[in-house]
């Protein structure tokens, strides 16, 4: 028997369903010397099976996982994100030998794009090999695809390769816990059964406060959204 195309579906006011066997992780931002976002330490895996529910409202008292509790406080998660292709909702900046294409309301908070000197100033400096070297790692740690950078020649681009997988972002620096990171082209299906466009790198909200639903819009860092899971063995 073919085994099942890794998907979630975003269930009406309801949990994400993970189908396909999609391997579900703890993914941390860990900074460097300077406090910067700089890299990404795999944490905790969970032993999840060939379907699972992933909590959308941010109140399970058995997170990552769904327990029903958005049935009990009425939540609402409505989609509100645009159907169009990410390019066509992104901002163009061009640099010496690079382009970025700059999607702000996708943005995820995880600011892999600040260490020396954010990426929009490197950007017009990126004849430079160091600097170079710098606004592609930076693009490529962006989480939610929000940052995609290609070369302004050849039109190549710089995209990382990622397994199919889910990875609970983690965010010590701010004290609180991210989104949901989905990782290798795995397919997003709106609750109308719609796919979204299919993306090596993107963030689903799971704090329940984005107000670009389903996607997260960095509202976790002002809400000050904790899953409990970095204080679990």
């Amino acid at each position: 028997m073919p085994k099942e195309e890794a998907k979630i579906i975003v269930t009406a006011n309801g949990p994400y369903r993970v189908v396909g066997s999609v391997p579900l992780a703890q993914q941390v931002i860990t900074p460097n010397r300077a406090g910067e976002s700089w890299e990404w330490t795999q944490g905790r895996s969970f032993a999840a099976g060939p379907e699972y529910e992933l909590c959308r409202c941010g109140h399970s008292r058995n997170k990552p996982f769904c327990d029903g509790t958005h049935l009990k406080i009425g939540f609402d998660g409505t989609e509100t994100a645009s159907r169009r292709p990410v390019a066509r909702q992104s901002e163009v900046l061009t640099g010496p030998s690079l382009v970025l294409e700059d999607a702000e309301n996708l943005c995820a908070f995880a600011r892999f794009c600040d260490p020396g000197g954010k990426i929009w100033a490197l950007l017009e400096r990126s004849e430079e090999p160091s600097t170079r070297d710098l606004v592609i790692r930076e693009a490529q740690h962006c989480p939610s695809g929000r940052l995609v950078l290609h070369e302004r020649s050849s039109k190549a681009g710089f995209e990382p390769e990622l397994p199919p997988s889910i990875g609970l972002v983690e965010d010590p620096a701010l004290g609180c816990s991210g989104p949901l990171w989905v990782r290798g082209g795995v397919r997003i299906e709106s609750a109308d059964g719609k796919a979204y466009e299919r993306r090596n790198r993107v963030t689903l909200c799971r704090c329940g406060a984005s107000a670009n639903m389903p996607f997260c819009n960095g509202s976790h860092a002002s809400v000050r959204f904790d899953d409990g899971l970095a204080r679990d063995p």
